[in-house]
């Protein structure tokens, strides 16, 4: 199975899903990609860290940065790519699976921890996807 996570700027939610998947799914390539460029995140880097997933060295790209792959599922986790969402002349199938956007919720938080533990939520509940994958991406 071949998954493609797109978000907006692909600079949190799935470069976040891309590596649950990697780490908890090997069996499942997966990549993320942006409508436009960001640069990664560095909260959602810290969290995910604490979690034992390292992705700081995935980067933040756009769907014309990724390799011709046939992706069985392109996974929409943010209303703006969903609406957004580049045509791929392929098999893949669109799903929306939609996540707060942690640096939005986090930027009028007082303190690093409450801000942090938005990142934290967002992260555990796309983990809960990944961990359900591929029955989570069905209707």
């Amino acid at each position: 199975m071949k998954i493609l996570y797109l978000c907006t700027g692909n600079s949190c939610r799935s470069q976040m899903a891309e590596g649950w998947t990697r780490h908890l799914r090997p069996d499942i390539e997966s990549w993320s990609a942006g409508v436009v460029r960001h640069g990664m995140n560095q909260d959602a880097v810290r969290v995910m860290q604490e979690a034992g997933v390292d992705i700081s060295a995935q980067t933040s790209k756009t769907v014309d940065d990724l390799p011709e792959v046939e992706f069985d599922y392109v996974v929409t986790l943010c209303g703006h790519a969903a609406e957004n969402c580049p045509y791929f002349p392929s098999k893949a199938r669109r799903v929306h699976r939609g996540f707060d956007d942690p640096p939005s919720l986090a930027a009028s938080l007082a303190t690093e921890e409450e801000r942090l533990a938005v990142y934290r939520r967002v992260r555990d509940e796309i983990r809960a996807m990944v961990e359900g994958l591929p029955g989570s991406l069905e209707d």
